[in-house]
């Protein structure tokens, strides 16, 4: 427990840069963002910004372009926004190879030089996945509250902390998702770029899927293999409800990739 614990603390260590940089950048774009909805709520700007939108738009966003043109939106756009989750994505494939790169380093041979049992390889990954990303995106969420509580208008319509928490929710368990492919393919790789790259590119190619699958039927026979298909934050604005199947679906693939990894790795030749 002492040395699984030990090696836990040295990871955060060599992560700690990264995750506080990440944590304040987005806390600070939250916080830009409800400036930008202030502005132009004070402006009466939302009804002039839907006029712009032409119609292929109009057809492709459906009745959500009328929830994400609001104050609320905007507020709650860094949390389904592409840039928002390709780095925090990005963050998760970092965290879920730290095996690989301690393999491809050789520091993974002083690991095991003290008698510590392989599963606790992967149990500090997950860990370190699991307080990394809660941190990062509870550092979102207080920039949310302190963006609201310092810069929103009084007449704007604010988002509630019911709509927060399922946003947080469901971008929660989608980088959980991301981190348990990341593990299996980490628990066989002994370079990191390579697991790294291959989920990168897995990432893209899923993403580029349901988002054709969202304007070309042929594609949508093969978009329930995307994990992006079951993050619906756009959808959840305008309907206001979370289908929990979309949860499960997310919550269980991170669990089973988690599972697989400690098999794999308990049973490979370090």
């Amino acid at each position: 427990m002492n040395s699984g614990l030990a090696l836990l603390l040295h990871s955060i260590r060599r992560v700690r840069t990264l995750v506080l940089v990440m944590a304040w950048i987005l806390a600070g774009f939250q916080i830009l963002l409800i400036l930008a909805a202030s502005v132009i709520q004070e402006s009466n700007g939302f009804g002039q910004l839907a006029g712009l939108l032409p119609d292929f738009m109009r057809q492709m966003l459906g009745p959500s372009v009328i929830a994400l043109l609001s104050f609320s939106g905007i507020v709650c756009l860094g949390y389904f926004h592409i840039a928002v989750i390709g780095a925090l994505i990005g963050l998760t494939v970092v965290l879920a190879t730290e095996p690989a790169g301690e393999i491809e380093t050789q520091f993974m041979d002083l690991v095991m030089a003290h008698s510590m049992s392989r599963h606790w390889i992967i149990t500090r990954t997950v860990l370190l996945i699991l307080g990394c990303t809660a941190f990062v995106l509870g550092a979102m969420m207080l920039g949310t509250w302190f963006g609201l509580h310092w810069l929103a208008p009084k007449e704007a319509i604010q988002p509630t902390l019911r709509i927060a928490r399922a946003l947080i929710c469901n971008l929660g368990v989608l980088l959980l998702c991301w981190g348990g492919v990341t593990l299996v393919m980490t628990s066989l790789a002994r370079r990191r770029s390579v697991p790294g790259s291959a989920v990168g590119l897995l990432a893209l190619a899923s993403y580029l899927v349901d988002y054709l699958a969202r304007v070309w039927k042929p594609a949508r026979s093969v978009s329930w293999l995307s994990p992006f298909h079951y993050f619906n934050a756009v959808d959840f604005m305008t309907s206001g409800t979370l289908p929990p199947r979309d949860i499960w679906v997310l919550a269980g693939t991170a669990v089973c990739g988690c599972g697989l990894a400690y098999v794999l790795f308990a049973r490979r030749d370090l």
